[in-house]
Protein backbone atom coordinates (compact mmCIF):
# COMPACT_ATOMS: atom_id res chain seq x y z
CA UNK A 1 0.00 0.00 0.00
CA UNK A 2 1.34 3.29 -0.90
CA UNK A 3 2.15 6.46 1.23
CA UNK A 4 0.27 9.28 1.57
CA UNK A 5 3.33 11.08 -0.60
CA UNK A 6 3.09 8.91 -3.38
CA UNK A 7 -0.39 9.68 -4.10
CA UNK A 8 -0.97 13.39 -6.27
CA UNK A 9 -3.86 15.23 -6.28
CA UNK A 10 -4.93 18.44 -8.74
CA UNK A 11 -2.14 20.66 -9.68
CA UNK A 12 0.17 18.18 -9.17
CA UNK A 13 0.50 18.53 -4.97
CA UNK A 14 0.36 15.92 -2.85
CA UNK A 15 -3.60 14.56 -2.66
CA UNK A 16 -4.80 14.67 1.02
CA UNK A 17 -5.91 11.38 2.21
CA UNK A 18 -9.57 13.00 2.14
CA UNK A 19 -9.36 13.75 -1.17
CA UNK A 20 -8.35 10.25 -2.12
CA UNK A 21 -11.11 8.64 -0.29
CA UNK A 22 -13.37 10.78 -2.24
CA UNK A 23 -12.17 10.10 -5.66
CA UNK A 24 -12.08 6.58 -5.02
CA UNK A 25 -15.78 6.10 -3.33
CA UNK A 26 -17.14 8.50 -6.33
CA UNK A 27 -15.53 6.45 -9.37
CA UNK A 28 -15.81 3.09 -7.87
CA UNK A 29 -18.33 0.42 -8.45
CA UNK A 30 -17.34 -1.20 -5.50
CA UNK A 31 -16.57 0.92 -2.89
CA UNK A 32 -14.95 -1.13 -0.41
CA UNK A 33 -12.89 -3.03 -2.78
CA UNK A 34 -11.78 0.13 -4.98
CA UNK A 35 -10.92 2.02 -1.31
CA UNK A 36 -9.01 -0.59 0.25
CA UNK A 37 -6.56 -0.73 -2.23
CA UNK A 38 -6.10 3.02 -1.80
CA UNK A 39 -6.39 3.77 2.08
CA UNK A 40 -3.06 5.14 3.87
CA UNK A 41 -3.08 3.01 6.23
CA UNK A 42 -0.06 5.02 8.55
CA UNK A 43 -3.16 7.51 8.89
CA UNK A 44 -3.71 5.16 12.49
CA UNK A 45 -0.82 6.79 13.43
CA UNK A 46 -2.33 10.49 14.00
CA UNK A 47 -6.09 9.31 14.34
CA UNK A 48 -5.66 10.26 18.36
CA UNK A 49 -4.61 13.46 17.65
CA UNK A 50 -8.15 14.30 15.32
CA UNK A 51 -10.77 13.47 18.41
CA UNK A 52 -11.08 14.97 21.50
CA UNK A 53 -9.95 11.99 23.71
CA UNK A 54 -7.16 11.33 26.59
CA UNK A 55 -3.75 10.76 24.86
CA UNK A 56 -2.29 9.38 27.95
CA UNK A 57 -3.48 6.50 30.29
CA UNK A 58 -5.72 7.40 32.79
CA UNK A 59 -4.27 8.42 36.18
CA UNK A 60 -6.05 5.98 38.91
CA UNK A 61 -4.68 2.91 37.76
CA UNK A 62 -5.01 1.11 40.58
CA UNK A 63 -9.42 1.53 41.24
CA UNK A 64 -11.63 -1.16 40.40
CA UNK A 65 -14.98 -1.42 38.88
CA UNK A 66 -16.92 -1.12 42.18
CA UNK A 67 -18.66 2.11 40.86
CA UNK A 68 -21.77 0.95 39.53
CA UNK A 69 -20.71 -0.43 36.25
CA UNK A 70 -18.52 -3.27 35.09
CA UNK A 71 -17.97 -6.35 37.25
CA UNK A 72 -17.13 -5.54 40.41
CA UNK A 73 -13.65 -6.44 41.53
CA UNK A 74 -11.77 -5.79 38.63
CA UNK A 75 -8.91 -3.79 38.64
CA UNK A 76 -9.26 -0.87 36.30
CA UNK A 77 -6.96 -1.25 32.76
CA UNK A 78 -2.85 0.02 33.46
CA UNK A 79 -4.16 1.23 29.99
CA UNK A 80 -7.29 2.82 30.60
CA UNK A 81 -7.56 6.65 28.99
CA UNK A 82 -10.37 9.10 30.89
CA UNK A 83 -14.00 9.08 29.04
CA UNK A 84 -13.99 12.46 27.00
CA UNK A 85 -16.23 14.84 27.58
CA UNK A 86 -18.79 15.14 24.66
CA UNK A 87 -21.60 17.81 24.66
CA UNK A 88 -25.34 17.13 23.28
CA UNK A 89 -25.25 15.50 19.80
CA UNK A 90 -28.60 17.35 18.52
CA UNK A 91 -31.87 15.11 17.43
CA UNK A 92 -30.14 12.02 20.26
CA UNK A 93 -31.69 11.50 23.39
CA UNK A 94 -30.42 9.30 26.06
CA UNK A 95 -31.73 7.30 29.64
CA UNK A 96 -30.53 4.57 31.88
CA UNK A 97 -31.32 2.14 34.00
CA UNK A 98 -31.48 -0.82 35.63
CA UNK A 99 -33.39 -4.50 34.13
CA UNK A 100 -31.87 -6.57 36.65
CA UNK A 101 -29.48 -9.10 34.52
CA UNK A 102 -26.83 -8.73 37.20
CA UNK A 103 -26.92 -9.55 40.69
CA UNK A 104 -25.34 -6.69 41.31
CA UNK A 105 -26.81 -3.46 41.27
CA UNK A 106 -25.24 -1.50 38.43
CA UNK A 107 -27.18 -0.18 35.02
CA UNK A 108 -27.42 -2.61 32.53
CA UNK A 109 -29.98 -1.31 29.91
CA UNK A 110 -29.74 1.69 27.45
CA UNK A 111 -32.04 3.62 25.57
CA UNK A 112 -31.15 6.11 22.92
CA UNK A 113 -34.21 8.50 21.01
CA UNK A 114 -33.67 9.84 17.22
CA UNK A 115 -35.36 12.50 16.25
CA UNK A 116 -37.56 12.16 12.94
CA UNK A 117 -35.56 11.34 9.82
CA UNK A 118 -32.84 9.80 11.33
CA UNK A 119 -30.37 7.69 9.22
CA UNK A 120 -28.92 4.51 10.29
CA UNK A 121 -26.43 1.96 9.04
CA UNK A 122 -24.84 -0.79 10.41
CA UNK A 123 -22.15 -3.20 10.23
CA UNK A 124 -21.98 -7.01 11.94
CA UNK A 125 -20.89 -10.05 13.32
CA UNK A 126 -19.38 -12.51 10.49
CA UNK A 127 -20.32 -15.12 13.24
CA UNK A 128 -22.17 -18.37 11.94
CA UNK A 129 -24.08 -18.55 15.11
CA UNK A 130 -25.61 -14.49 14.86
CA UNK A 131 -27.64 -13.50 18.20
CA UNK A 132 -31.37 -12.83 17.94
CA UNK A 133 -30.22 -9.22 18.21
CA UNK A 134 -28.07 -9.10 15.18
CA UNK A 135 -30.36 -11.09 13.31
CA UNK A 136 -33.53 -8.44 13.94
CA UNK A 137 -31.58 -5.37 12.99
CA UNK A 138 -30.25 -6.81 9.71
CA UNK A 139 -33.95 -7.25 8.81
CA UNK A 140 -35.12 -4.61 9.91
CA UNK A 141 -32.45 -2.18 8.10
CA UNK A 142 -33.13 -4.09 5.19
CA UNK A 143 -36.79 -3.58 5.23
CA UNK A 144 -36.31 0.17 6.19
CA UNK A 145 -33.26 0.71 3.89
CA UNK A 146 -31.90 2.55 6.72
CA UNK A 147 -34.55 5.54 6.77
CA UNK A 148 -36.18 7.01 9.66
CA UNK A 149 -34.46 4.52 12.66
CA UNK A 150 -35.75 6.13 15.45
CA UNK A 151 -34.62 4.27 18.84
CA UNK A 152 -31.61 2.32 19.84
CA UNK A 153 -31.95 -0.25 23.12
CA UNK A 154 -29.42 -2.22 24.56
CA UNK A 155 -29.25 -4.64 27.05
CA UNK A 156 -26.12 -5.70 29.34
CA UNK A 157 -25.85 -9.22 31.05
CA UNK A 158 -27.43 -10.88 28.67
CA UNK A 159 -26.35 -11.87 25.16
CA UNK A 160 -29.78 -13.49 24.06
CA UNK A 161 -27.84 -15.88 21.54
CA UNK A 162 -28.37 -19.16 20.67
CA UNK A 163 -31.20 -19.01 21.95
CA UNK A 164 -33.82 -20.20 19.03
CA UNK A 165 -37.16 -18.75 17.87
CA UNK A 166 -37.38 -17.85 21.67
CA UNK A 167 -34.86 -15.80 21.69
CA UNK A 168 -36.27 -14.31 18.11
CA UNK A 169 -39.54 -13.45 19.70
CA UNK A 170 -38.21 -12.14 22.70
CA UNK A 171 -36.17 -9.65 20.48
CA UNK A 172 -39.68 -8.72 18.35
CA UNK A 173 -41.21 -8.18 21.81
CA UNK A 174 -38.61 -5.76 23.45
CA UNK A 175 -38.74 -3.77 20.02
CA UNK A 176 -42.67 -3.47 20.34
CA UNK A 177 -42.69 -2.38 23.74
CA UNK A 178 -40.09 0.25 22.44
CA UNK A 179 -41.92 1.39 19.54
CA UNK A 180 -45.71 1.46 21.32
CA UNK A 181 -43.80 3.53 23.94
CA UNK A 182 -41.78 6.24 21.99
CA UNK A 183 -44.66 6.21 19.06
CA UNK A 184 -42.64 4.43 16.12
CA UNK A 185 -42.78 1.70 13.92
CA UNK A 186 -41.47 -1.82 15.51
CA UNK A 187 -38.89 -1.73 12.76
CA UNK A 188 -38.01 1.85 13.15
CA UNK A 189 -36.06 0.28 16.71
CA UNK A 190 -32.66 -1.14 16.90
CA UNK A 191 -31.23 -3.39 19.57
CA UNK A 192 -28.24 -5.05 20.52
CA UNK A 193 -27.28 -7.52 23.53
CA UNK A 194 -24.08 -8.65 25.14
CA UNK A 195 -23.38 -11.17 28.20
CA UNK A 196 -23.80 -14.54 28.72
CA UNK A 197 -24.65 -16.97 25.41
CA UNK A 198 -27.47 -19.31 25.68
CA UNK A 199 -29.58 -17.54 27.68
CA UNK A 200 -32.82 -16.41 26.49
CA UNK A 201 -33.55 -12.71 27.61
CA UNK A 202 -36.50 -11.98 30.25
CA UNK A 203 -37.89 -9.26 27.80
CA UNK A 204 -40.41 -8.31 30.54
CA UNK A 205 -37.31 -7.00 32.65
CA UNK A 206 -36.70 -4.59 29.54
CA UNK A 207 -40.63 -3.47 29.29
CA UNK A 208 -41.26 -3.02 32.67
CA UNK A 209 -38.14 -0.12 32.70
CA UNK A 210 -39.20 1.81 30.00
CA UNK A 211 -41.71 4.16 31.52
CA UNK A 212 -39.17 5.34 34.12
CA UNK A 213 -36.76 5.23 31.30
CA UNK A 214 -38.80 7.53 29.16
CA UNK A 215 -39.09 10.04 31.63
CA UNK A 216 -35.22 10.17 32.20
CA UNK A 217 -34.50 10.68 28.65
CA UNK A 218 -31.96 13.94 28.00
CA UNK A 219 -29.03 15.16 25.82
CA UNK A 220 -26.24 15.08 27.93
CA UNK A 221 -25.66 11.32 28.76
CA UNK A 222 -22.50 9.86 26.50
CA UNK A 223 -20.43 9.12 29.53
CA UNK A 224 -23.77 7.11 31.03
CA UNK A 225 -24.61 5.08 28.05
CA UNK A 226 -20.84 4.25 28.03
CA UNK A 227 -20.82 2.78 31.61
CA UNK A 228 -24.43 1.38 31.18
CA UNK A 229 -22.95 -1.45 28.35
CA UNK A 230 -20.22 -2.30 30.08
CA UNK A 231 -19.50 -6.20 31.02
CA UNK A 232 -16.08 -7.41 31.81
CA UNK A 233 -14.80 -4.31 30.32
CA UNK A 234 -12.94 -1.92 33.12
CA UNK A 235 -13.78 1.51 32.04
CA UNK A 236 -15.92 2.95 29.61
CA UNK A 237 -15.10 3.96 25.77
CA UNK A 238 -15.72 7.21 24.30
CA UNK A 239 -14.81 9.28 21.35
CA UNK A 240 -15.46 12.48 19.95
CA UNK A 241 -15.13 14.98 17.04
CA UNK A 242 -16.03 17.82 15.24
CA UNK A 243 -15.98 18.24 11.31
CA UNK A 244 -17.28 20.66 8.72
CA UNK A 245 -19.38 19.68 5.88
CA UNK A 246 -19.99 22.74 3.38
CA UNK A 247 -19.02 25.51 5.60
CA UNK A 248 -21.41 23.92 8.80
CA UNK A 249 -20.22 22.47 11.94
CA UNK A 250 -20.89 18.80 12.84
CA UNK A 251 -20.22 16.49 15.49
CA UNK A 252 -19.21 12.78 15.64
CA UNK A 253 -19.45 10.79 19.19
CA UNK A 254 -19.57 6.91 19.92
CA UNK A 255 -19.47 4.49 22.41
CA UNK A 256 -18.24 0.78 22.75
CA UNK A 257 -17.76 -1.67 24.80
CA UNK A 258 -15.50 -4.71 24.69
CA UNK A 259 -12.76 -6.19 26.91
CA UNK A 260 -12.65 -9.80 25.54
CA UNK A 261 -13.83 -12.56 22.89
CA UNK A 262 -12.31 -9.62 20.55
CA UNK A 263 -10.95 -10.79 17.34
CA UNK A 264 -10.93 -8.86 14.18
CA UNK A 265 -14.63 -9.49 11.81
CA UNK A 266 -14.92 -7.58 13.71
CA UNK A 267 -14.11 -7.98 17.35
CA UNK A 268 -16.08 -8.54 20.12
CA UNK A 269 -17.82 -5.50 20.73
CA UNK A 270 -20.62 -3.29 20.34
CA UNK A 271 -19.89 0.44 19.39
CA UNK A 272 -23.12 3.12 18.60
CA UNK A 273 -21.94 6.45 16.76
CA UNK A 274 -24.24 9.56 16.30
CA UNK A 275 -23.55 12.63 14.41
CA UNK A 276 -25.88 15.55 13.51
CA UNK A 277 -24.53 15.57 10.07
CA UNK A 278 -27.54 14.69 7.69
CA UNK A 279 -26.39 11.43 5.44
CA UNK A 280 -28.14 9.11 3.39
CA UNK A 281 -28.41 5.25 4.49
CA UNK A 282 -26.60 4.20 1.71
CA UNK A 283 -23.38 6.71 1.97
CA UNK A 284 -23.68 6.06 5.73
CA UNK A 285 -23.02 2.49 5.39
CA UNK A 286 -20.83 2.84 2.49
CA UNK A 287 -18.66 4.90 4.83
CA UNK A 288 -18.59 2.80 8.29
CA UNK A 289 -18.37 -0.36 5.82
CA UNK A 290 -15.27 1.36 4.85
CA UNK A 291 -13.88 2.27 7.71
CA UNK A 292 -14.86 -0.39 9.70
CA UNK A 293 -12.68 -2.97 7.54
CA UNK A 294 -9.13 -0.97 8.63
CA UNK A 295 -10.53 -0.15 12.42
CA UNK A 296 -12.52 -2.41 14.22
CA UNK A 297 -11.31 -5.05 12.06
CA UNK A 298 -7.75 -4.92 12.92
CA UNK A 299 -7.57 -5.33 16.79
CA UNK A 300 -7.45 -8.58 18.29
CA UNK A 301 -7.05 -9.66 21.95
CA UNK A 302 -7.52 -13.61 21.88
CA UNK A 303 -8.68 -14.64 17.99
CA UNK A 304 -12.40 -15.24 19.26
CA UNK A 305 -14.85 -13.54 17.19
CA UNK A 306 -18.09 -12.87 19.38
CA UNK A 307 -21.77 -13.99 18.08
CA UNK A 308 -23.16 -10.30 19.29
CA UNK A 309 -20.79 -7.63 17.83
CA UNK A 310 -22.36 -4.47 15.89
CA UNK A 311 -21.75 -1.70 15.28
CA UNK A 312 -24.51 0.82 14.49
CA UNK A 313 -24.51 4.72 13.39
CA UNK A 314 -27.00 7.19 13.28
CA UNK A 315 -27.34 10.00 11.46
CA UNK A 316 -30.16 12.95 12.87
CA UNK A 317 -29.53 15.92 10.87
CA UNK A 318 -30.10 18.15 13.08
CA UNK A 319 -27.05 20.79 12.14
CA UNK A 320 -28.56 21.95 9.39
CA UNK A 321 -25.77 20.94 7.36
CA UNK A 322 -27.12 20.07 3.74
CA UNK A 323 -27.70 16.05 3.42
CA UNK A 324 -25.49 14.22 1.48
CA UNK A 325 -26.67 11.34 -1.26
CA UNK A 326 -22.56 10.13 -2.05
CA UNK A 327 -20.18 8.65 0.08
CA UNK A 328 -17.22 10.11 -2.38
CA UNK A 329 -19.08 13.61 -2.46
CA UNK A 330 -16.16 16.56 -1.74
CA UNK A 331 -18.35 17.90 1.25
CA UNK A 332 -17.50 15.00 3.40
CA UNK A 333 -13.99 15.27 2.90
CA UNK A 334 -13.45 16.42 6.64
CA UNK A 335 -16.40 14.17 7.95
CA UNK A 336 -14.64 10.95 6.17
CA UNK A 337 -11.61 11.76 8.07
CA UNK A 338 -13.25 12.86 11.30
CA UNK A 339 -14.99 9.53 11.17
CA UNK A 340 -12.31 7.29 10.92
CA UNK A 341 -10.68 8.85 13.63
CA UNK A 342 -13.71 8.25 16.20
CA UNK A 343 -13.81 4.94 14.98
CA UNK A 344 -10.05 4.28 15.23
CA UNK A 345 -10.59 5.80 19.06
CA UNK A 346 -13.02 3.17 19.75
CA UNK A 347 -11.17 0.31 18.48
CA UNK A 348 -7.73 1.16 20.13
CA UNK A 349 -9.91 1.59 23.81
CA UNK A 350 -10.90 -2.39 22.81
CA UNK A 351 -7.42 -3.03 23.04
CA UNK A 352 -6.59 -1.07 25.70
CA UNK A 353 -9.02 -2.49 28.13
CA UNK A 354 -7.96 -6.57 26.97
CA UNK A 355 -8.97 -8.87 29.67
CA UNK A 356 -6.08 -8.73 31.93
CA UNK A 357 -3.62 -6.70 29.38
CA UNK A 358 -0.80 -4.46 30.59
CA UNK A 359 0.92 -4.40 27.15
CA UNK A 360 -0.96 -2.49 24.17
CA UNK A 361 1.09 -3.56 20.95
CA UNK A 362 1.29 -2.45 17.13
CA UNK A 363 2.16 -4.91 14.93
CA UNK A 364 3.47 -3.31 11.50
CA UNK A 365 4.16 -6.08 8.63
CA UNK A 366 5.84 -4.46 5.37
CA UNK A 367 7.54 -6.46 2.51
CA UNK A 368 4.56 -8.93 2.16
CA UNK A 369 3.03 -10.12 -1.14
CA UNK A 370 -0.02 -8.17 -0.62
CA UNK A 371 -1.90 -6.48 1.61
CA UNK A 372 -4.05 -9.34 2.43
CA UNK A 373 -1.11 -11.58 3.02
CA UNK A 374 0.41 -8.92 5.50
CA UNK A 375 -2.85 -8.68 7.28
CA UNK A 376 -2.89 -12.50 7.69
CA UNK A 377 0.80 -12.40 8.84
CA UNK A 378 -0.21 -9.85 11.60
CA UNK A 379 -2.78 -11.42 12.34
CA UNK A 380 -1.15 -14.95 13.47
CA UNK A 381 1.42 -12.87 15.28
CA UNK A 382 -0.95 -10.67 17.26
CA UNK A 383 -2.58 -13.85 18.34
CA UNK A 384 0.18 -16.60 19.25
CA UNK A 385 -0.31 -17.15 22.42
CA UNK A 386 3.26 -17.61 22.98
CA UNK A 387 4.13 -14.48 21.63
CA UNK A 388 1.63 -12.58 24.03
CA UNK A 389 2.89 -14.32 27.11
CA UNK A 390 6.55 -13.05 25.70
CA UNK A 391 5.04 -9.70 25.71
CA UNK A 392 3.53 -10.11 29.24
CA UNK A 393 6.71 -11.25 30.56
CA UNK A 394 8.44 -8.20 29.38
CA UNK A 395 10.84 -11.03 26.55
CA UNK A 396 11.90 -9.56 23.52
CA UNK A 397 11.70 -13.31 22.79
CA UNK A 398 11.79 -12.63 18.73
CA UNK A 399 12.40 -16.50 18.03
CA UNK A 400 8.57 -16.57 18.80
CA UNK A 401 7.74 -13.98 16.09
CA UNK A 402 9.61 -15.68 13.71
CA UNK A 403 7.30 -18.80 14.17
CA UNK A 404 4.22 -17.03 13.75
CA UNK A 405 5.22 -15.55 11.02
CA UNK A 406 5.97 -18.65 8.97
CA UNK A 407 2.79 -20.17 10.92
CA UNK A 408 0.83 -17.78 8.90
CA UNK A 409 1.49 -20.08 5.70
CA UNK A 410 1.88 -16.87 3.69
CA UNK A 411 5.23 -16.17 1.22
CA UNK A 412 7.99 -15.43 2.98
CA UNK A 413 11.69 -14.89 2.31
CA UNK A 414 13.53 -16.25 5.25
CA UNK A 415 16.95 -14.88 4.49
CA UNK A 416 15.40 -11.24 4.00
CA UNK A 417 13.38 -11.66 7.13
CA UNK A 418 13.97 -8.83 9.15
CA UNK A 419 12.21 -8.19 13.08
CA UNK A 420 12.24 -5.03 15.03
CA UNK A 421 11.38 -4.17 18.42
CA UNK A 422 10.72 -0.31 18.62
CA UNK A 423 13.94 1.20 17.03
CA UNK A 424 15.65 -1.52 17.94
CA UNK A 425 16.67 -4.58 15.27
CA UNK A 426 16.34 -8.06 16.49
CA UNK A 427 16.74 -9.65 13.16
CA UNK A 428 18.37 -8.45 9.69
CA UNK A 429 17.79 -10.31 6.63
CA UNK A 430 17.50 -13.84 8.34
CA UNK A 431 19.76 -13.89 11.10
CA UNK A 432 20.38 -12.23 14.26
CA UNK A 433 21.16 -8.73 13.81
CA UNK A 434 24.92 -7.66 13.96
CA UNK A 435 23.94 -4.79 16.52
CA UNK A 436 21.17 -6.68 18.61
CA UNK A 437 21.46 -5.76 22.50
CA UNK A 438 19.90 -8.13 25.01
CA UNK A 439 19.92 -5.24 27.31
CA UNK A 440 18.40 -2.67 25.26
CA UNK A 441 15.79 -5.29 24.18
CA UNK A 442 14.88 -6.07 27.56
CA UNK A 443 14.68 -1.78 28.88
CA UNK A 444 12.10 -1.47 25.34
CA UNK A 445 9.73 -4.47 26.55
CA UNK A 446 9.17 -2.33 29.78
CA UNK A 447 7.38 0.27 28.17
CA UNK A 448 3.43 -0.13 28.42
CA UNK A 449 3.26 0.43 24.91
CA UNK A 450 5.09 -1.40 21.93
CA UNK A 451 5.50 -1.35 18.19
CA UNK A 452 6.74 -4.37 16.78
CA UNK A 453 8.10 -4.56 12.98
CA UNK A 454 8.22 -7.21 10.45
CA UNK A 455 9.64 -7.15 7.04
CA UNK A 456 9.34 -10.77 5.31
CA UNK A 457 10.99 -9.76 1.93
CA UNK A 458 9.06 -10.54 -0.72
CA UNK A 459 6.94 -7.86 -1.79
CA UNK A 460 5.43 -4.45 -1.05
CA UNK A 461 2.20 -5.85 0.78
CA UNK A 462 2.04 -4.24 4.21
CA UNK A 463 -0.83 -3.69 7.13
CA UNK A 464 -1.21 -2.98 10.53
CA UNK A 465 -2.71 -4.73 13.54
CA UNK A 466 -3.32 -4.19 17.21
CA UNK A 467 -2.95 -6.54 20.16
CA UNK A 468 -2.09 -6.73 24.00
CA UNK A 469 -0.44 -9.08 25.84
CA UNK A 470 -1.92 -12.48 27.23
CA UNK A 471 -1.52 -12.72 31.18
CA UNK A 472 -2.56 -14.52 34.12
CA UNK A 473 -5.60 -12.28 35.04
CA UNK A 474 -7.22 -13.19 31.75
CA UNK A 475 -7.65 -16.53 32.86
CA UNK A 476 -8.41 -15.59 35.95
CA UNK A 477 -11.20 -13.48 34.50
CA UNK A 478 -12.18 -15.78 31.75
CA UNK A 479 -12.05 -18.70 34.26
CA UNK A 480 -14.74 -16.76 36.92
CA UNK A 481 -17.33 -15.25 33.85
CA UNK A 482 -20.45 -16.19 35.01
CA UNK A 483 -20.08 -16.57 38.63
Amino acid sequence: MPSDKSLSGKNGKPAKPAEIVGEALEKAQDTLASMLKRAAIKRSDRAHDQVAHAAEPAQAKAQTTTGGAGKPGLQISPLAVDFPKIPPIGGVEIAIGRAGFYKHDRPDLLIMKFAEGTSCAGVFTRHRVGSAPVDWCKRQLEASEGEDIRALVVNAGCANAFTGKPGADAARRVAGAVAKRLDCRQRDVMQASTGVIGVLLDDAKIAAKLPELEGKLHADGWAEAGRAIMTTDTFAKGAYATAVIDGVPVKIAGIAKGSGMIAPDMATMLAFVATDAAIAPKALQALISLYTRETFNCVTVDGDTSTNDTLLMFATGASGAPRIARPGDARLADFREKLEAVLFDLAFQLVRDGEGATKFVKINVSGAASHASARKIARTIAESPLVKTAFAGEDANWGRIVMAVGRADEPVNRDRLSIRFGPLQAALEGAIAPTYDEAKMSAYMKNAELEIGVDVGVGRGEAAMWTCDLTKRYVEINGDYRS
